[in-house]
């Protein structure tokens, strides 16, 4: 049997909130010199839906816009978060370094997200995550978008036979049941309350997850 744990990177592992805003605002700020912007960034919105498919967050934030500019749109915020990280404007949650050291240390460790690989590959290179990490995996390789597919894909390229999925939106909760895994919910910075309920486990701090996944 290949126990592993599989964690979600937006919101469960990165503090995404510190390079949204700036992003974003960079992003709204071409379009509005494009003249395909009025009126203030759409910040708040966004933190409702943070962690979807990057085609439902253009589609929701522009709706007026077609498919041509929603891709041209997240090119542009694609490459202004990655500036971000680079700069070293995002962090880590408190204590997920010494934590992923001491479930490495038992379980092969995976990341499954909805964030775009180039965007993944970030992170992980600037807070040296393969340490702990077998792998990265990206929602990119799934036409579907749907976590709980890529999930799957995890499992099945890795001979998983039980584990957990840890992350914060419902996608992720879904994506642990769909696969027959256990769900542990972050309540941090994007989490919803009400979709957490839906969880086997819910933690208020990182750390945490090490007694739930004895238990």
């Amino acid at each position: 049997m290949k126990q592993a744990i599989i964690f979600d990177m937006d919101g469960t592992l990165f503090q995404t909130n510190y390079i949204l805003e700036p992003a974003l605002a960079a992003t709204f700020d071409y379009l509005r010199e494009q003249g395909l912007w009025k009126g203030a960034t759409p910040i708040d919105q966004y933190r409702k839906i943070m962690g979807v498919p990057l085609t439902v967050v253009w589609q929701t934030l522009c709706p007026e816009h077609d498919k041509s500019q929603h891709q041209e749109s997240n090119r542009y915020f694609q490459q202004a978060l990655i500036e971000q990280i680079e700069n070293g404007t995002g962090s880590l949650y408190e204590q997920v370094e010494e934590t992923l050291n001491q479930l490495a240390a038992h379980y092969p460790l995976y990341i499954a997200s909805n964030g775009q690989m180039p965007y993944l590959q970030a992170i992980v290179k600037q807070y040296k995550l393969m340490k702990w990490i077998e792998r990265v995996y990206s929602i990119d390789t799934v036409p579907s978008g749907n976590k709980s597919e890529l999930v799957a894909n995890v499992i099945r390229e890795n001979s998983i036979t039980s584990g957990f999925v840890v992350g914060d939106r419902a996608s992720d909760i879904k994506a642990a049941q769909d696969n027959g895994l256990t769900a542990i919910g972050v309540h941090f910075d994007f989490a919803q309350p009400e979709e957490l309920q839906q969880a086997d486990f819910v933690v208020k701090s990182f750390a945490a997850i090490v007694q739930k996944i004895r238990a």
